[in-house]
C-alpha cells in the first residue's frame, strides 16, 4: 500500500530540468556572484550535461589518437637498423702491442680518427641521410704491413628504402674514394687522408645479433694471443645456453699464421637447428671470410688463416689462408711411384690464398711423369670457366682441379715438367696428396693393358666385363652388343634381363650362375638384382632385409586427363601411386622435389641447396604424402641437410643431398608415405620395364605455356626410357660416371624446372618394386628431340647414403 510507481519518459525529465534551471535563474535576482556559480556549477552535472561532457572527451580522445597514429604509421616511416662489418688494411701505421687492448689509449687514438674518416665519406655520399656510425671493433697486425682494422657500420634506414643500401654500394663507395687517389698502379690510395690497400676493402651485410655478440662487453667473448710461432694455446669453451652466441678473437704474432686444431667438438642433437661452429679469416663474421663452418659433430680437421687472426663463433661462416711452397722433386726409372706431394699445410685444409712449384725431374728423355691422386683429378680448364677448387700450370698448359670419389692418374708427357699450383675457392677445402713417379712415354700401360680415362690401366680382359674396373667406367663404354656369338660371353647388362637378346637365348641362360651381382655374408651369389626381389637368396636373408619399400597402392585419380594437364609429355597421378615423392617447399614457395628414404630421411640434389641462403635447413618445409599443391598429408621440418662432399656446382657431378627430419613421418601414413626401394650398385632393371619421372615442375622450357608461367596442380608422370652411358656421352659433354641419360627421342616426355631433387624410378621386374634409380638433375632445356634430361645415378652413391642414414 506504501508503493507508488511513476513512469518517466526522458522529454518529461528534461522538461522538469528545463524549469528547475529557469525558475533558478529568473525567480532568485538577489543572490551573490559565488552562489550563482556553485549553482550553475550543480547545474552542469546534472545527468544531461554529464552525457554531453563525457561524449566530447571521449570523440576528443579518440581524434587524438587516430591522428597520432596516421601520423607514425603513414606519415612517418619507421626506421631499421641495418649493420655491416668491415675490413680494411691501414698502410702507414706501424701495428703496436697496444693496439690489442680496446681499452688503451693508442687504440682509442686511432679508433677515433678511422671512425671519424668513415662517418666523413658517408656524411658526404649518396647514403649520407641513412648513415648513422662507425664504431671500430679490433686492430690486429698482418703480414703485408700496416694496420688491419675490423669495423662495423650502422645505418638507419626506413622500411621502404632498405633495398637501397646493400653490401655491394657501400662497399663501392669505400673503393671508389681511393680509387681516385691510386698512383703508378699501386693498390694503395687515400681515404680521405688516411692511406688504405683498396685490395683489403671488404664490406658483408651482417644481423644486429651478430654487431651486439660481438662488442667488448660480451658476456661470452675470448681474445687469446699466441706471443711467438710455434706457440700452442688450449682453448676450454663450454657456452652457456639461452641462445648465447660465444665468439673467440684468435691472434699471432706478426709474419705467422693462426693454425686451428679441433680436437673435440659436439652439439648435442636437439631441435635447435641453429647451434653450429663457425671459423673466419677475420675478427669479424663476415661471411665472404668463411673458413669452415660445422652444424652437429664433425671431422676434425685443422684449418689455417690468411694472417696472424682468426675468429671461432657459435653462429656462422668464413675464408681461407696465404702461404707459399716449391720444391725439386726427382723420379726413379722403373721404380713406380717413389714418393709424395702435398697440398699446403698437410693435412690441414686447403686455404684460399696459396701458390706452390714443383719441378720435376726424369732420369731419361724418354720418360715422363706420373701423378697419382686419391680423390683428386685434373681436367684441362674451360676458357670461359673458373677453377673452383684449384688451379694448375703444367708447362704453360692450364687445368682445374676437382675432388672426386676415386683415385686418378695424371700423365705429364714431358720428363722435366714444371708443374704450378694455386688455390683458387672462396672457402676452406679438403687436402690433397699425389703419389710421383715416371712412366715410359711411348707406352703408358704394358702390353695386354687398356688404358682408362681415370688414367689407370686395367688388363684387356676386365673391359666390357660388365664391372666398374677404371673406377669412372671408361671400360665399360661402348659395350653395347650382346655378343652373342663368339667364345666372349654376352655383356652383363643384357645378361639375365628376362629378354632374350640372343636368337639361341645364350644370354638368358643359367640366370643363378652369370656376373657376379650381390654379395651374402660369407658368401657369393650370381644372380642379376637380387636385392629385395622376393626371393631368399643367401642362406642368412640378408638380401630381402630392409625390403619395406617401392610398392605402391594407388587408390584414386584426380582429374581427367588433357593437354591441358601435361607436363612436358606427364599426365595426373593417382593418389598413392608415387608414396615417395615429396614436395620442398622453400619460404612457402614449392623449389625442388625429393623422395622419401626412410622415416627421418629424404634424398634430393644437392643443387637445391647450392646458395648459402638455401643451406639453411629451417626455411625449408617437407610436404610427404602430397597429390595436389597445398594439400600434403603430412608437412615436416628439417632438421639438417647433408650436401656429397664431392659436389661440383660446375658440372653437377655428386648432385645429391641428404634431408634428415626433426621428426620421423607418422607411420599411420602410409601407404600414402613410403620408402622408395635404393638400388645395389650392380642395379640394372630389364629394358622392358618402364621407368618414370614425376614432379610439380613447369610443362615447358621456361616455365611458360600460352605466354604464363602455370605450375601444375596435381603431381605429373611422364615415362622415360634409360639410355647408355655410351649414348649419354654422345648427347653431353662432360658426363660422369654418377649420371644417366633418360628420356624419348622426341623429347615428348622429360622433367622440367622444378622438378629438381625428384625421382626416377625403375621397376626390376614385372610387378616388382620401384627402386630410385635417378635424381631429377639437369639437362639442355626441357623436352628437346634427342636431348634426354640428366640424372644423378644413385647405384653409384649407396655406400655414401647408407653412411649418413644408418
Amino acid at each position: 500500500a506504501d508503493v507508488s510507481v511513476e513512469v518517466a519518459t526522458v522529454d518529461h525529465t528534461l522538461q522538469k530540468v528545463r524549469r528547475k534551471y529557469h525558475h533558478t535563474r529568473h525567480c532568485r535576482k538577489r543572490r551573490s556572484p559565488k552562489k550563482r556559480f556553485e549553482e550553475l556549477w550543480s547545474g552542469l552535472w546534472t545527468y544531461p550535461y554529464l552525457v554531453v561532457v563525457v561524449v566530447t572527451a571521449v570523440v576528443f580522445a579518440v581524434v587524438v589518437t587516430v591522428w597520432a597514429l596516421l601520423w607514425v604509421f603513414t606519415c612517418r616511416e619507421s626506421n631499421n637498423g641495418v649493420y655491416f662489418a668491415g675490413m680494411i688494411r691501414v698502410a702507414n701505421e706501424e701495428f703496436i702491442p697496444e693496439y690489442r687492448h680496446a681499452d688503451s689509449t693508442e687504440f682509442l687514438s686511432l679508433a677515433k680518427k678511422i671512425e671519424l674518416v668513415l662517418s666523413n665519406v658517408y656524411k658526404g655520399s649518396s647514403v649520407a641521410k641513412l648513415y648513422k656510425q662507425a664504431v671500430i671493433s679490433d686492430l690486429s697486425n698482418n703480414n703485408l704491413g700496416g694496420v688491419l682494422v675490423h669495423f662495423w657500420m650502422v645505418f638507419e634506414v626506413p622500411q621502404l628504402k632498405s633495398p637501397a643500401v646493400r653490401e655491394e654500394w657501400v662497399g663501392a663507395i669505400l673503393r671508389d674514394s681511393v680509387l681516385t687517389s691510386l698512383q703508378n698502379r699501386t693498390s694503395v690510395g687515400y681515404l680521405l687522408d688516411l692511406p688504405v690497400d683498396i685490395e683489403s676493402i671488404l664490406i658483408n651485410a651482417a644481423q644486429r645479433s651478430d654487431y651486439t655478440s660481438t662488442s667488448s662487453g660480451s658476456e661470452c667473448l675470448d681474445k687469446p694471443y699466441a706471443p711467438l710461432p710455434g706457440t700452442s694455446v688450449p682453448l676450454e669453451l663450454d657456452p652457456p645456453g639461452g641462445g648465447v652466441s660465444c665468439h673467440i678473437k684468435l691472434t699471432s704474432a706478426p709474419g705467422s699464421v693462426v693454425r686451428l686444431t679441433i680436437s673435440s667438438f659436439l652439439i648435442q642433437p636437439s631441435d635447435c637447428v641453429g647451434d653450429a661452429l663457425t671459423v673466419y679469416d677475420s675478427l669479424l663474421p663476415m661471411s665472404a671470410r668463411t673458413l669452415r663452418a660445422w652444424s652437429g659433430t664433425c671431422s676434425m680437421s685443422d684449418l689455417l688463416s690468411t694472417n696472424a687472426l682468426c675468429k671461432c663463433s657459435f653462429s656462422g661462416a668464413d675464408d681461407v689462408c696465404v702461404s707459399a711452397c716449391s720444391s725439386h722433386v726427382e723420379t726413379q726409372e722403373g721404380a713406380g711411384y717413389t714418393g709424395h706431394i702435398y697440398s699446403p699445410f698437410h693435412p690441414s685444409l686447403l686455404p684460399t690464398k696459396c701458390i706452390c712449384t714443383w719441378l720435376f725431374g726424369t732420369p731419361s728423355p724418354s720418360l715422363g711423369v706420373s701423378l697419382k691422386f686419391h680423390n683428386y683429378v685434373l681436367r684441362p680448364k674451360d676458357p670461359n670457366a673458373h677453377c673452383t677448387h684449384g688451379w694448375w700450370k703444367v708447362n704453360d698448359h692450364m687445368f682445374c682441379g676437382s675432388y672426386v670419389g676415386y683415385s686418378t692418374v695424371f700423365r705429364i708427357s714431358h720428363p722435366s715438367p714444371e708443374v704450378e699450383f694455386r688455390c683458387s675457392s672462396r672457402q676452406a677445402q679438403m687436402p690433397f696428396q699425389a703419389a710421383y713417379g715416371s712412366y715410359n712415354l711411348s707406352q703408358p700401360c704394358d702390353q695386354g693393358h687398356f688404358l682408362c680415362s681415370t688414367g689407370f690401366c686395367v688388363e684387356r680382359h676386365q673391359r666390357c666385363d660388365g664391372l666398374d674396373d677404371c673406377q669412372d667406367e671408361s671400360d665399360e663404354h661402348f659395350c653395347c652388343t650382346a655378343s652373342c656369338g663368339g667364345p666372349s660371353p654376352p655383356h652383363p647388362l643384357y645378361v639375365c634381363d628376362g629378354h632374350s637378346d640372343c636368337s639361341n637365348g645364350r644370354d638368358e641362360l643359367n640366370c643363378t650362375q652369370g656376373t657376379l651381382r650381390w654379395d651374402c655374408v660369407g658368401t657369393c651369389i650370381l644372380k642379376k638384382n637380387a636385392r629385395c626381389d622376393g626371393v631368399p637368396d643367401c642362406q642368412d636373408r640378408s638380401d630381402e632385409e630392409d625390403c619395406g619399400c617401392g610398392l605402391p597402392s594407388p587408390v584414386r585419380k584426380v582429374g581427367s586427363f588433357s593437354n591441358l594437364d601435361r607436363i612436358v609429355g606427364g599426365s595426373n597421378s593417382l593418389e598413392g601411386e608415387w608414396p615417395w615423392q615429396v614436395g620442398l617447399l622453400f619460404s612457402g614457395n614449392l623449389y625442388c622435389g625429393a623422395s622419401v628414404l626412410s622415416a627421418d630421411w629424404l634424398i634430393s640434389a644437392a643443387h637445391c641447396f647450392s646458395k648459402e641462403r638455401l643451406a639453411d635447413p629451417r626455411s625449408w618445409r617437407a610436404h610427404l604424402g602430397m597429390l595436389t599443391r597445398g594439400e600434403a598429408r603430412h608437412v615436416a621440418e628439417i632438421q639438417h641437410v647433408v650436401v656429397h662432399e664431392f659436389y661440383d656446382a660446375s658440372t653437377f657431378d655428386y648432385d645429391v643431398a641428404l634431408l634428415r627430419l626433426r621428426r620421423p613421418w607418422p607411420a599411420s601414413l602410409a601407404p600414402l608415405v613410403q620408402p622408395v626401394c635404393l638400388p645395389t650398385p650392380s642395379f640394372t632393371p630389364g629394358p622392358l620395364r618402364p621407368c618414370w619421372v614425376t614432379g610439380w615442375g613447369y610443362r615447358s622450357e621456361g616455365g611458360s605455356k600460352g605466354g604464363s608461367k602455370v605450375l601444375p596442380a596435381v603431381l605429373q608422370k611422364a615415362q622415360v626410357s634409360l639410355l647408355s652411358p655410351s649414348e649419354c656421352k654422345k648427347r653431353f659433354h662432360p658426363v660422369t660416371a654418377r649420371m644417366l641419360c633418360a628420356g624419348v627421342p622426341s623429347g615428348a616426355q622429360d622433367a622440367c624446372n622444378g622438378d629438381s631433387g625428384g625421382p626416377l624410378a625403375c621397376q626390376a621386374s614385372a610387378g616388382g618394386r620401384w627402386f630410385l634409380m635417378g635424381i631429377v638433375s639437369w639437362g639442355s632445356g626441357c623436352g628437346r628431340p634427342r636431348l634426354p634430361g640428366v640424372y644423378t645415378r644413385v647405384s653409384k652413391l649407396t655406400s655414401w647414403i647408407h653412411q649418413h642414414i644408418t
